[in-house]
């Protein structure tokens, strides 16, 4: 019996890609069963109307509350400091990369913006301390060391590339015959640019955006270094602040006692921004859908 050496290449590859993506299901499972059972240990001890609704949070103190909405409004502040400006540079960029410089040009810039991705996050933190704070001063002397406008700032900057890359590969997908029949009806490079190629691609784009949102509200080293660790509830941006992140930060490194309530409040706030970062991914797709459909 002869043996067909392709299919069994085949059959192998096969089962080996099955592998692998069966076993990123499985690590996904199993981070949200472990969240899952200890945020409800969490709940037992702590209404979850309490958790949601009320202003304080200070589980490490002896007059605790169990208020995360500190947390919460740290972290969607700084999200939104960041991508107010990844957005509005990335975006410039990417048109700009994709639209009006040659294709060597492309080849040169495309790579040296993408160094900013490769920068270790601790290093953007005390980038933020120590150099845009004190700029910052300058402006706005009233400011705190610790604040959430200089982190903020400085997370645009790191998410630039994501926004600029992705928003730019979307762009080199729009068929050359649509750039050509704005052309032909008269229009200059700005309006088949800004009428043509980026509502066709649209799609991608708000993907970006949405994937820029969900790294900055994932981000760590920065915040921690350079918004602080005080869970103040406040719109101030020019006052120190602590995020989700960098308050699971502060209890895992050690001090808390692991099976306490206030080690267990770090899964309830992980929790928290799982359900943050999903919805958006959840957003991300129906907008991929919706633009997709109108402009096929």
């Amino acid at each position: 019996m002869k043996i067909n050496k392709n299919k069994i290449i085949e059959k192998i590859s096969e089962g080996a890609l099955f592998i692998s993506a069966s076993l990123s299901i499985f690590v996904t499972i199993g981070i949200i069963l472990v969240l899952l059972f200890e945020t409800i240990e969490f709940f037992k001890e702590v209404p979850i109307i309490k958790f949601l609704t009320e202003k304080q949070w200070t589980p490490l103190f002896e007059d605790k509350h169990f208020g995360i909405l500190p947390l919460l409004n740290a972290t969607i502040l700084t999200s939104l400091i960041a991508m107010v400006v990844a957005i509005s540079f990335g975006l410039t960029i990417a048109v700009y990369i994709s639209e009006y410089i040659k294709p060597e040009q492309r080849m040169i810039i495309k790579p040296i913006m993408e160094i900013l991705a490769v920068v270790p996050t601790v290093v953007y933190g005390y980038f933020a301390l120590l150099f845009v704070t004190p700029l910052l001063r300058k402006i706005f002397p009233d400011i705190s060391t610790f604040n959430a406008l200089s982190p903020g700032i400085v997370m645009g900057f790191m998410i630039i590339p994501i926004i600029a890359t992705l928003s730019d590969d979307a762009m080199q997908a729009v068929p050359k015959w649509l750039r050509e029949g704005g052309y032909a009806l008269g229009a200059n490079k700005f309006q088949v640019t800004t009428g043509v190629v980026i509502p066709s691609a649209l799609s991608g784009i708000m993907a970006s955006f949405i994937l820029g949102v969900s790294r900055a509200i994932g981000e760590t080293m920065i915040v921690t270094i350079a918004a602080g660790q005080m869970p103040n509830l406040t719109f101030n941006v020019l006052e120190p602040m602590e995020t989700i992140t960098a308050y699971i930060v502060q209890v895992s490194l050690g001090d808390t006692p692991a099976g306490t309530l206030e080690f267990k409040t770090i899964f309830a706030a992980g929790m928290t921004l799982f359900i943050l970062t999903f919805i958006l991914n959840i957003i991300s797709y129906f907008l991929k859908n919706k633009y997709r459909e109108r402009y096929r």
